[in-house]
């Protein structure tokens, strides 16, 4: 039986300063399916997206709500028509608590005209306990986990009991256990009728819960398949124009003499007793479940947290680290895992937030100089190859990929001796990770050291010449690279330090 078109667009167009975003963009979604939307970063999909939920204003073109035209001028509107959206820029306010980031933009009023508070704590305790979330619904955000407002953003999408969803990244921050209740969760929807768009970069995971499988490249659909009739290789092959034959280009690069040493580190009640080290041309993996404690112990390598108890030296030498100026200064730079809400200043220009870590190298006697600053910035983005309409444009247009390079441009002109990404690729597309993958056995290549953290183990195991294994605030295991395995790691990371682990 042919299913029912739930939502249409037509011939859809979409340009900003510089750039054609969409091109004559025909897409159909039918009730109770999965549509997944597949395309490099910068491809057109969250534009589209964000005209169908009201962000934008497309230039020319129509959307159709049950074959019915509609015009929708912002979020609101959306919602009154059914439609809800998880952004892939998490879209909260640290300062508020869960309750009142669930209910944002829609907080229900008494006969009075009053927040209907005692609602909104019932309705929230509610979904919390559904959803099996174990935090109280008074708790501020910016005490929660990148992974936590992740699980919090699809609920609160789902919670408006909209027919037509958008999932923009959705399991880009969350675990393998969230991941699978997140697609029971999807399981669930289209049994009821409600169809969801899905984008994302994972493609082993798109093809578990699509129905149609739609390519996007350049602002224009190249290719649309139900999920049958097409496969991995050929979805890649339509987002880049072309066969990428090595996912992970790593380089053989000698190794050099010890840059970093952390001797005992401790955060109490977060980690203890951390001992790693980082050689020059190394990429350095820390792997880890969720919670394991991998991103605490950058943070207080890189200065944002307190140590307990423990040093660290560079080249030999013991440094302080009380805060990220004298990391810095030291020339150690970390590129957090939230790049909207630590990485980038959004409403400021690619330019301005390349620069912003390195002003006292442009500004002189009081006076930023524009002209160095711009021919500083241009040659660091033509080595990072970042993909910008103009220098002014403010960052948040940009794609993922083009943000995150734009923030190791930042990081570059610092001259950095220790380099810590931790989720470099989070949310950005196959092309767009091949890139940063490169730029990292560049900066090896130079005899920098790279430390990586990452949830995707191919990529550490694809890019990585040793790991070292957290689990529960503590490192259990150290990989050479001849000993990778994706089973060896997961002994380490659930702290099973079996036989088989050791000795495979």
């Amino acid at each position: 039986m042919e299913q029912t078109i739930k939502l249409r667009v037509s011939q859809i167009e979409k340009s900003f300063p510089g750039v054609k975003a969409l091109d004559k963009i025909d897409f159909t979604v039918k009730k109770g399916s999965v549509h997944v939307l597949c395309g490099e970063n910068g491809a057109g999909k969250s534009t589209l997206m964000k005209i169908i939920n009201g962000v934008y204003q497309p230039d020319k073109g129509q959307i159709y709500v049950d074959e019915n035209p509609v015009k929708i001028h912002n979020p609101m509107q959306a919602r009154n028509l059914g439609i809800s959206m998880i952004f892939q820029e998490m879209n909260y306010v640290p300062e508020m608590t869960v309750e009142e980031n669930i209910f944002l933009g829609r907080l229900p009023v008494n006969k009075l005209g009053k927040v209907d508070w005692k609602h909104v704590r019932k309705y929230t305790i509610e979904l919390l306990k559904e959803e099996n979330l174990p935090y109280p619904p008074d708790l501020p955000l910016k005490d929660l986990t990148v992974s936590d407002i992740q699980m919090l953003e699809i609920i609160k999408a789902i919670s408006c009991k909209s027919d037509i969803i958008i999932m923009d990244e959705p399991t880009s921050a969350i675990t393998q256990k969230e991941v699978e209740k997140l697609f029971e969760k999807i399981a669930a929807l289209k049994a009821r009728g409600v169809c969801i768009i899905y984008i994302s970069h994972k493609l082993d995971e798109i093809f578990k819960i699509a129905d149609e499988i739609t390519v996007f490249r350049d602002g224009a659909v190249v290719s649309s398949h139900p999920v049958g009739e097409t496969d991995i290789e050929t979805v890649i092959a339509d987002m880049v124009g072309r066969k990428i034959s090595n996912d992970y280009p790593k380089e053989d690069i000698p190794i050099g003499e010890n840059l970093l040493e952390v001797e005992n580190l401790e955060n109490r009640g977060v980690f203890r007793d951390v001992n790693f080290h980082l050689r020059g041309g190394e990429i350095l993996g820390f792997a880890g479940l969720m919670g394991a404690g991998r991103t605490e112990v950058m943070r207080c390598v890189f200065g944002l947290d307190p140590i307990n108890a423990g040093e660290i030296k560079l080249k030999g030498r013991k440094v302080s680290v009380k805060n990220v100026r004298e990391s810095i200064a030291n020339g150690v730079v970390m590129l957090s895992e939230d790049r909207r809400r630590y990485g980038i200043i959004p409403v400021r220009s690619v330019k301005e937030n390349a620069s912003l870590a390195s002003l006292e190298k442009i500004i002189g006697k009081g006076f930023l100089n524009a002209k160095k600053e711009h021919s500083v910035v241009n040659e660091l983005f033509k080595r990072m190859r970042v993909k910008t309409p103009t220098m002014e444009t403010a960052i948040e247009a940009l794609s993922g990929g083009n943000q995150q390079k734009v923030i190791l441009s930042k990081w570059m002109m610092r001259n950095p001796v220790v380099l810590i990404l931790d989720e470099p690729t989070r949310g950005i597309d196959i092309g767009a990770k091949y890139e940063i993958y490169k730029l990292m056995s560049e900066m090896a290549r130079e005899g920098k050291g790279i430390i990586m953290v990452s949830s995707e183990l191919p990529e550490l195991i694809g890019m990585c010449d040793r790991i070292y294994v957290m689990s529960q605030g503590k490192i259990t295991g150290e990989i050479q690279r001849e000993d990778f395995s994706q089973e060896r790691i997961m002994y380490y990371a659930t702290g099973t330090k079996e036989r088989r682990a050791v000795n495979n």
